[in-house]
């Protein structure tokens, strides 16, 4: 069950998924948020005070992967809640963590 926080988490990364227009202001206050190290930061304690704990992972020039587990679960693969793979790093954390959400959201 997803407290306001992550409702409000949810709806972020929903709407920065969105392909609007990109003269659409808010739209790009949105993603210019959340496409930062700023934004990664603040979607991973968004996540912790939701019950989740993030490992990201360079790739060398392949990519990045965002993984999402349970925390005070152990960490392997068979415990991930949510994975994206993606080029930049906020492409991954936001994917994952939209998947998590939405796990989450439907679970409870």
């Amino acid at each position: 069950m997803l407290d306001q926080r992550g409702q409000l988490l949810r709806a972020a990364l929903g709407f920065a998924g969105l392909s609007l227009p990109s003269y659409d202001r808010s739209l790009h206050a949105l993603r210019s948020w959340l496409d930062s190290w700023r934004g990664i930061g603040d979607v991973e304690r968004d996540m912790a005070h939701q019950g989740y704990d993030l490992q990201l992972t360079h790739y060398d020039e392949r990519g990045w992967r965002a993984t999402f587990y349970t925390t005070g679960m152990e960490h392997s693969i068979t415990s991930a809640t949510a994975s994206a793979w993606e080029r930049t790093p906020w492409h991954a954390v936001q994917g994952a963590a939209r998947e998590a959400l939405r796990q989450a959201s439907r679970d409870g």
